[in-house]
């Protein structure tokens, strides 16, 4: 029997067909019985049961409505959610109940979402694998294969979607990848919209001129209902786009004279063959039902993007994470010594490696006679990389590439790479981010039994074309 999907779920809840309490009770046990997979940091079950009480109570009194209503949701646990401990995946942040909702929470809470808990993450984001968990957080397992990664950095959240069986999204966050890596690695959708199209106002920022905060479903459809619901202006983030983007798929999605361009570079050096053969056939499945296929190279991107992204993520997050210093909120220590031995000791004691690299790496790009050197000219390339993008989007609808140049790596292979080797996973999903262009990963079919995905990217506020292209693929299945 197919299982039912978010929309479906949703239809039939706002009738009053399905006790909200009573199912909402059944989900959460199933999430604690996922525990061995380490997919939350925290589960919000009072917060839960009490959104299901109050929507069984709008059923009662004919007030039903929401485009998630009494939908489960779990959302990564950089994006606060009023009175649930938010750290970011991070010690340093033990501890810290935000007493207001991130923007996209109250608009989801608005659309009668029901929040679960916070997902698992790399500490503030910061890697490919979600293996860089900050001190004290477990690593999430990939629902596929125990002894493989769920991808990084929203792995909790990827790794939930594919593991549910029950109707569920997840609200995710991308600064280089975040969201199209893990979901490739775990066989789901996810969609990063065009920066500034969702309110970052609650996230605990990484890296500000990059982050995105976008979704997971199990389906093209499921991950546009919840991008649709969290997008929109809003007065309390200054990079907020005015802008009305449709994210609604067609009912017979069709990529009938779509031009989409294949990366060259994307499948070139560094990708495994098995990947490669996957993608090229979704796109000759595209090509056969009457999309115009051909290849273009984006020199530039391949060269320069990962050096810019690193610099540029780097320098911002060690600016963001300078007020971590244990006297506001979160993890503190007694206080003795200087003001420079107590913020030392704090920071020393409380982030993990990955986070202490970034910071030593990012302040130093930022030093006097370093910051025209790196970090600005790291800007330029940024805009000379966009312009890259605008000119191939001037021939195609969408481009296509494989999301990772891998399937899930087993856990033993991660400990063995580097992490320049580490950062240079991210080949196939840094320039998308770099842009601030919208971008969605989907399945593309099995490789060893693990999921392989494709990653579809339009022009900045092309969103509708996305879906075109990846729900027209998801249909030919």
């Amino acid at each position: 029997m197919k299982a039912q999907s978010a929309l479906e779920f949703v239809a039939e809840a706002r009738t009053g067909r399905i006790d909200l309490e009573e199912n909402t009770h059944k989900i959460l046990d199933k999430v604690f019985a996922s525990e061995k997979y380490n997919f939350f940091n925290s589960v919000s079950k009072d917060l839960a049961l009490h959104q299901a009480k109050e929507l069984n109570a709008k059923v009662k009194s004919g007030k039903a409505s929401g485009k998630l209503f009494g939908l489960p949701v779990s959302v990564k646990d950089c994006i606060c959610v009023k009175g649930i401990e938010s750290r970011a995946g991070s010690r340093i942040l033990s501890g810290y109940l935000p007493v207001f909702d991130a923007t996209v929470i109250a608009k989801a809470k608005a659309e009668g979402a029901i929040i679960i808990g916070k997902t698992s993450q790399d500490e503030f984001g910061f890697g490919t694998f979600s293996a860089n968990a900050g001190l004290g957080f477990k690593v999430p397992k990939n629902p596929l294969d125990f002894e493989r990664a769920c991808g990084g950095s929203s792995g909790g959240s990827a790794g939930m979607t594919a593991f549910a069986d029950f109707p569920h999204v997840s609200i995710s966050e991308s600064t280089g990848g975040s969201i199209a890596c893990p979901a490739s690695f775990c066989g789901v959708a996810g969609f990063t919209p065009t920066y500034g199209l969702v309110s970052r106002y609650g996230l605990i920022d990484y890296a500000n001129s990059l982050d995105k905060i976008g979704s997971m479903g199990k389906t093209v459809s499921e991950s546009s209902l919840l991008l649709e619901a969290i997008a929109g202006h809003d007065e309390k983030d200054s990079t907020s786009l005015n802008e009305k983007i449709s994210f609604s798929p067609a009912k017979s999605p069709s990529a009938k004279g779509m031009k989409i361009g294949v990366i060259k570079e994307f499948f070139g050096q560094g990708i495994n063959s098995g990947v490669s053969r996957i993608a090229w056939d979704s796109i000759k499945k595209l090509e056969k039902e009457g999309a115009k296929i051909r290849e273009i190279s984006l020199p530039l991107n391949a060269k320069y993007a990962i050096p810019a992204y690193y610099i540029i993520a780097m320098a911002e997050s060690s600016t963001n994470l300078a007020k971590y210093c244990g006297m506001r909120y979160g993890a503190h220590e007694s206080l003795s010594g200087s003001f420079n031995e107590y913020f030392s000791k704090v920071r020393s004691c409380n982030f993990g490696e990955e986070a202490k690299r970034r910071i030593l790496l990012g302040t130093f790009a930022r030093m006097s006679g370093f910051r025209d050197a790196y970090y600005l000219r790291a800007m330029k390339a940024r805009t000379r990389l966009i312009n890259e993008f605008k000119t191939a989007f001037k021939d195609f609808d969408v481009l296509v590439n494989p999301t990772m140049p891998v399937p899930a790596p087993k856990f033993s292979e991660i400990e063995k790479l580097s992490p320049i080797q580490q950062y240079a996973m991210d080949l196939c999903t840094v320039p998308a981010n770099l842009a601030g262009l919208p971008h969605i990963s989907i399945n593309a079919g099995l490789l060893q039994k693990m999921p392989v995905g494709i990653m579809f990217t339009a022009g900045h506020l092309q969103e509708e074309r996305l879906v075109q292209a990846a729900s027209a693929l998801e249909a030919l299945k």
